[in-house]
């Protein structure tokens, strides 16, 4: 690795010394620095060309310096004629300015040890392309040494010398008298130029007057480097020695026939004996056939047969031979265009611009990026032409690699990115850029795409033009994967959104909404999440295509891998905003059918993910109870409330009439006590509480059940007796009677109500339906149920309360065939002082069987004070559920319209504890039944 390092380093050494050798003291060195030896050329190869930069300027030139080491080997004299003849031809090259004559740049210097002179750019000479690499650096450079001609450079080369040759023949004047490869200059762009102008003649005659040209007898005694090259020299020169521009046609004849055959040319002479050469050439020449011209074109070779003839006269003059068909060929007719854009006015090259998209595909890459991008470039300081050279340019930069790029294109284009003026080119350069965006963000390196693409792209968002932010926003998702991500979150999305909130436009704004969706894949899912979903509700308009783009967005998040909705964003915000857009009046019914669609989608998947979240939830739970059975028992009232599931739901509301009949409360609280039972550790309060309850439970049990007494029926008195009035002070008696016997219930228990008969009925029943029912209530009192329902009863609170007392459950009614007949106990609390038990008072059955005590009349009975517990009665007809007051209401009704007072006291349990205290005669209670059933 050291040797091959070391080796080059050498190499690099040696040319630098001998670059620095050829120039090291010509005054050339003063205003350019020498680089690399690229090429050679002139007359025998004796110049050769560097690459150099003018120090002031930078500009590119090519520095021609011919080494006076070269000739050593002549005399003195001969040493400098071949110096004046070296002088003279650069001294004439610098005088004519002609597009197909080499530029010089800065005269011929001399040094003692160099001649030196300065000229536009150059690649290399038409002999080095064809293989003469004489006086050329070693190794050879690969850009020579693989140069391949094209056809259409070849065209349009030959054509520029033909023009050339005409300029100095019809203008000037002039012979050149030495055309060959050498002394034809590839310059940088590809054009040839013609150079060597030492052995040039000019006309004697005035020029009003047919052109003389003198011409110097063959001296084959001079150095070569005095004498023009045989090979392409006309026979007259030698044979005759004259000279005319046909002689400059002949020798064009020749360096034809030399391009297509490899660079050879058609005679070789023998200059050790020329003039027997050229006598052969003659002979040759007389009985040319177009056998000896089968490598040249066909289309060229009869005109190339009739520049080699031997007469003069018959050969085409140069301006004939540019107009030749072999010329009119669209890419050598497109590079001469360019070659004369210079001389066109704006209208004419636009339209040349305008046609030059269809002609760039026929052309080599590099003759495109030689010849014709720096005629395009160079059109980028006329602002009215960028709109119509830019197109071509980027079709060039298609072709191009990234570095060709880079290096011949991009800077050119600096400006051109941050054009404005004027307004209506601008708008056309936005265009275009905005077409070719992916190119751009693909070779454009990305600190240039920051500093220069990206800022055009937002100044097109913020355009006022329409069409442009629409193409816009169009061509954004196409190259979107190659913006980087913080530029495409902090600068092109906040743009977007912007257009879509503020244009008046509605193809702008579902343009900005189908631009956000089909970037979205390159953008994170919080920040999707975070800002592009709540800017949605932001979007004023409801027209059916910005609703759909609305749409479009929510689906695209919904159903991506990458990005997806979370369940509490789809159920706190993207559901309640589709839902109601779903039902927007301008939507069809395709478009109803999209957004029903995604939603139910969105509900599926809600679904879907929250079941599966509660059951792994659910399963969690299940095998922590099952590892730590501590945590399970402490589990809090609050947790059992929070577990409660639908089932659990249903018994309590579908339960909760049914429970109200049947006595489901007592057995609810028996279950609860039970699962308390089961605990394994409860707190202190429940402790107590189940204390409590198990000790009235076992009052309870200890207490003797109840039993009838049985009563030793009087002997009747047979005397008339109102068995009605005696019926009902007999089961008023006897209710009162019951009341105070029935035993004390305890809070735990029940409270039992009794059906009986109709209020009608009980009127005009028998006296055995009397008994029976009085037989039937007696048990229901007793604890015993025999028919009807249960009634659940709240032990702190008062039963006959009103509706809004808590605790108390509404009763639901009975058969409406029936008026129940209640009996009221009044049920102490648990814990509190028994009363004393009354004797039981027999005075009821007494009064039933034995002689007739006083009665209070039904007028009396209206005067007692009438008790709230009718208010609280429930109608045999009511709606289950009814309220309280509302049955003590219709009750009242029922005793105004039944006794024709304000209250029945007939119902106060009072007038049941004790018997009444003052009677009234039969006849009295008679007129009161009268006046009731009429």
């Amino acid at each position: 690795m050291e040797s091959m390092l070391n080796k080059l380093k050498s190499t690099v050494t040696k040319v630098t010394a001998d670059v620095t050798s050829a120039v090291m003291g010509n005054p050339v060195t003063r205003e350019f620095d020498v680089g690399r030896h690229i090429a050679s050329g002139g007359n025998g190869l004796a110049w050769k060309i560097f690459n150099g930069t003018k120090k002031s300027t930078k500009q590119e030139v090519a520095v021609f310096v011919f080494d006076k080491k070269l000739i050593d080997k002549y005399q003195k004299f001969e040493k400098d004629q071949i110096i004046d003849s070296l002088k003279r031809g650069v001294q004439q090259l610098t005088r004519l300015r002609h597009p197909r004559l080499l530029t010089v740049q800065h005269p011929l210097e001399e040094s003692r040890d160099c001649l030196a002179f300065c000229t536009e750019p150059v690649f290399a000479s038409l002999a080095n392309v064809l293989g003469n690499l004489e006086n050329l650096p070693s190794p050879i450079s690969p850009d020579i040494k693989d140069y391949k001609l094209y056809d259409v450079e070849t065209k349009y080369g030959l054509l520029q010398v033909s023009e050339g040759l005409s300029f100095l023949h019809s203008s000037v004047k002039m012979v050149h008298g030495n055309i060959t490869p050498e002394n034809i200059i590839l310059n940088k762009s590809g054009a040839w130029k013609i150079m060597g102008f030492d052995f040039c003649v000019s006309s004697t005659n005035p020029s009003e007057q047919e052109p003389k040209f003198p011409c110097k007898e063959w001296d084959p005694n001079l150095p070569s480097l005095c004498l023009p090259n045989p090979e392409y020299l006309a026979p007259e020169y030698i044979l005759s020695v004259s000279c005319e521009t046909a002689s400059d046609m002949y020798s064009l004849g020749t360096v034809i026939y030399a391009v297509f055959n490899k660079g050879k040319p058609i005679f070789e002479v023998n200059k050790q004996d020329i003039y027997k050469s050229f006598s052969r050439q003659l002979d040759q020449l007389s009985r040319l056939g177009s056998s000896s011209l089968t490598s040249i074109p066909e289309e060229v070779r009869e005109h190339v047969k009739l520049l080699l003839n031997v007469t003069p006269t018959v050969r085409p003059d140069a301006d004939q031979m540019t107009k030749i068909p072999f010329f009119d060929d669209v890419g050598a007719v497109t590079l001469q265009y360019f070659d004369t854009l210079f001389q066109r006015d704006n209208l004419q090259k636009s339209q040349f611009f305008k046609g030059l998209p269809k002609v760039l595909p026929k052309l080599p890459k590099r003759v495109i990026v030689q010849r014709i991008l720096p005629c395009l470039t160079s059109e980028f300081v006329n602002p009215d032409m960028v709109p119509f050279v830019l197109p071509n340019v980027l079709l060039i930069a298609e072709e191009c690699t990234k570095e060709e790029y880079i290096k011949l294109i991009l800077p050119e284009l600096g400006p051109v990115f941050k054009q404005q003026e004027p307004i209506q080119a601008s708008n056309m350069i936005l265009l275009i850029f905005l077409q070719k965006m992916d190119l751009l963000l693909t070779k454009t390196p990305p600190d240039e795409i920051k500093n220069s693409v990206l800022p055009m792209v937002y100044r097109a968002l913020e355009a006022p033009s329409i069409q442009i932010q629409e193409l816009c926003l169009n061509i954004i998702p196409t190259f979107a994967n190659l913006i980087d991500y913080p530029s495409m979150k902090n600068a092109l999305i906040p743009r977007i959104k912007n257009a879509c909130l503020q244009t008046s436009s509605l193809a702008v704004r579902v343009n900005s909404l189908v631009c956000l969706g089909k970037i979205l894949e390159y953008l994170d899912k919080w920040f999707v999440l975070d800002d592009i979903l709540p800017f949605l509700q932001q979007i004023p308009s409801k027209e059916p295509a910005v609703l759909m783009g609305i749409l479009g967005i929510y689906k695209c998040t919904f159903t991506h891998k990458k990005l997806g909705i979370t369940k509490e964003q789809l159920a706190g915000k993207v559901l309640p905003h589709l839902i109601p857009l779903s039902i927007e009046n301008n939507l069809n019914l395709n478009q109803f059918n999209s957004f029903i669609s995604v939603i139910k989608e969105m509900l599926n998947r809600l679904e879907s993910e929250h079941k599966t979240k509660l059951e792994q939830l659910h399963i969690m739970q299940e095998q922590q109870k099952s590892l730590d059975i501590g945590n399970q028992i402490n589990t809090s009232e609050e947790a059992k409330v929070t577990n409660v599931g639908p089932q659990q739901i249903d018994k309590v509301f579908n339960n909760i009439g049914t429970d109200f009949l049947t006595g489901g409360e007592s057995e609810n609280k028996e279950d609860g006590l039970h699962n308390k039972q089961k605990r394994a550790s409860l707190t202190l309060e429940e402790k107590q509480k189940l204390a409590k309850e198990q000790e009235q439970a076992q009052k309870l049990k200890s207490q003797q059940p109840l039993k009838p007494q049985v009563h030793t029926p009087v002997a009747p008195v047979k005397q008339t007796k109102d068995l009605t009035d005696t019926l009902m002070d007999n089961n008023m008696t006897s209710l009162s009677n019951l009341s105070v016997n029935t035993p004390k219930i305890p809070a735990s228990s029940t409270f039992t109500s009794v059906p009986s008969m109709g209020l009608g009925m009980m009127f005009s029943t028998p006296i055995d339906n009397t008994k029976r029912n009085l037989t039937n209530g007696l048990n229901a009192n007793m604890g015993f149920q025999t028919s009807g329902f249960n009634m659940p009863v709240n032990t702190n609170q008062n039963f006959f309360s009103g509706p809004s007392t808590p605790g108390v459950t509404k009763m639901p009614l009975g058969t409406p065939s029936s008026l129940p007949n209640f009996n009221a106990v009044s049920v102490p609390p648990a814990g509190a002082k028994q009363p004393q038990q009354r004797p039981t008072d027999m005075s009821a059955l007494n009064n039933l069987f034995g002689p007739q005590k006083p009665k209070v009349s039904m007028n009396q009975l209206s005067q007692q004070k009438p008790n709230q517990w009718l208010n609280q009665f429930v109608p045999p007809q009511g709606s289950p559920g009814m309220g309280s007051s509302v049955m003590g209401t219709q009750m009242n009704m029922i005793g105004q319209s039944a006794f024709g007072m304000q209250a029945n006291p007939f119902f106060n349990p009072q007038n049941f504890a004790q018997p009444p205290t003052t009677m009234t005669n039969s006849s009295s209670a008679s007129n009161d039944l009268k006046d009731l059933f009429g």
